[in-house]
């Protein structure tokens, strides 16, 4: 079946709290989930978005910080108290990560789920190489060789094609789907897809 593309990156909150519930619709609906880690503060950049450090403090409290405190309850997403202390360390490594085992032939839905919640819930540090090892071999999965593996130019090339067809795709932020070409920005959007999935909505595709 067609996969879920699925944009995202490894510090994502709003990642964090659709991952458990997109998984669920991937697994009720038979259609895999095709991970397109991508850089983020790059794409946002390139498509013209606001970054984080652009928006007014009243802005980043309610965005980043009730909005993500409600979507935790509502999704039964646990969270630290306060904005993880290694969020403005850059994520590339952990999203490499991800590209090398799924380059391994691995299923990553586990891994993404585990590092994402690591960082939301746990206050980990995505940069750290320790620690993105120590979230891997407890997913079950060789870190060793994995951690080897996002030095390497196959995954480097990945990353950057993801991030390339990101910005090509005008993708807004993370996490972003699409559904058969369809695009939902959000893991609030996921019902809709979920819907889409089953029932695709009527009007043309929004392809950017």
């Amino acid at each position: 079946m067609t996969p879920i593309e699925y944009f995202y990156s490894a510090h994502s909150g709003y990642a964090y709290l659709g991952s458990a519930k997109l998984q669920a619709i991937a697994e009720a609906s038979g259609r895999p989930l095709l991970h397109r880690p991508f850089d983020l503060r790059k794409t946002v950049a390139a498509v013209s978005g606001t970054a984080n450090g652009s928006r007014s403090e009243a802005h980043r409290r309610y965005f980043f910080r009730r909005e993500i405190e409600r979507w935790s309850e509502e999704r039964e997403a646990p969270i630290i108290s306060h904005y993880p202390s290694h969020h403005a360390n850059d994520p590339e490594l952990a999203n490499r990560l991800l590209i090398a085992a799924q380059q391994a032939g691995h299923r990553i839905d586990g891994l993404a789920h585990a590092l994402l919640e690591a960082h939301w819930r746990d206050d980990a540090d995505l940069a750290d190489r320790a620690t993105l090892q120590s979230v891997t071999e407890a997913a079950g999965l060789d870190a060793e060789a994995l951690m080897e593996a996002v030095e390497t130019e196959a995954v480097q090339a990945a990353y950057e094609a993801n991030t390339a067809e990101a910005i090509e795709r005008a993708i807004f932020g993370s996490p972003t789907y699409f559904v058969d070409g369809d695009m939902f920005y959000g893991q609030d959007r996921l019902e809709l897809v979920a819907r889409a999935i089953v029932r695709p909505y009527a009007g043309q595709s929004y392809r950017p």
